[in-house]
């Protein structure tokens, strides 16, 4: 299965809503439950909106600024099914994951998780133990060779990610197998629900197709070659 193919945009930037519809049909059951932070709005660019509106989820957002929070509650305050909560999400006993989404209703194995916070991605999944989604979608640093290790330190004033390759490693050791690659996100399943894709070959190189790399080399004499993309991203 190509998952690619069934890229769709209701509310999501980059075709995500299409995939995780369809992630989600290929699963045996459902229990209609997502999470998502930082939600922001819970409406722009956001990768749950079209499962809580079109397919009735029930959810938890989480968002951290409190004049976007604010707008969060305002687009959910006549929906009795999504949790909002005003907190940034962190990597400790204190704030990580677990201990936020003990406070609500979800189950913990609910279906879908998006973590999107530019920066500590890698170290909060990580973090997260007692909850086990079915399906992860998790941004990565697309500037980040595929086949380079790299995650940022644990610090909340950094905003540099983590390498595709070294969220693929954390997501093996954690039960998980990568399905599917965005440009900046990739989505992660239960290892037990792998086959049920028929992915012959799930290597980053191999799903990963949208590949914007900048490769500094040198000649013989010593001089200096970029190639590839020479502006910053988010620049």
């Amino acid at each position: 299965m190509w998952l690619l193919d069934y890229k769709a945009n209701t509310y999501s930037p980059a075709g995500e809503d299409g995939i995780i519809e369809k992630i989600l049909k290929v699963l045996p059951k459902n229990d209609k439950w997502c999470v998502e932070f930082g939600a922001w709005d819970g409406v722009y660019l956001s990768n749950t909106r079209n499962l809580i509106v079109n397919k009735k989820y029930s959810a938890v957002l989480i968002e951290g600024s409190e004049s976007k929070f604010k707008d969060l509650q305002r687009n959910y305050s006549q929906n009795p099914k999504v949790v909002t909560i005003n907190r940034f999400v962190g990597f400790t006993k204190k704030d990580n994951l677990d201990q936020i989404l003990k406070k609500t209703p979800i189950p913990t194995d609910f279906d879908f998780l998006c973590i999107d916070i530019d920066g500590n991605d890698h170290h909060v999944w990580k973090a997260m133990v007692k909850y086990k989604p079915k399906v992860v979608c998790i941004e990565f640093n697309s500037t980040v060779p595929t086949e380079v290790r790299f995650i940022q330190p644990a610090d909340s004033s950094v905003n540099q990610g983590a390498s595709l390759l070294s969220l693929i490693e954390l997501g093996k050791k954690k039960g998980y197998e990568l399905v599917s690659v965005l440009p900046i996100n990739a989505f992660f399943i239960k290892s037990k629900y792998f086959p049920l894709f028929k992915i012959k070959d799930n290597r980053p190189e191999v799903l990963r197709t949208n590949v914007d790399n900048t490769y500094l080399f040198t000649g013989y004499d010593g001089k200096v070659f970029l190639s590839g993309p020479k502006k910053l991203h988010w620049h």
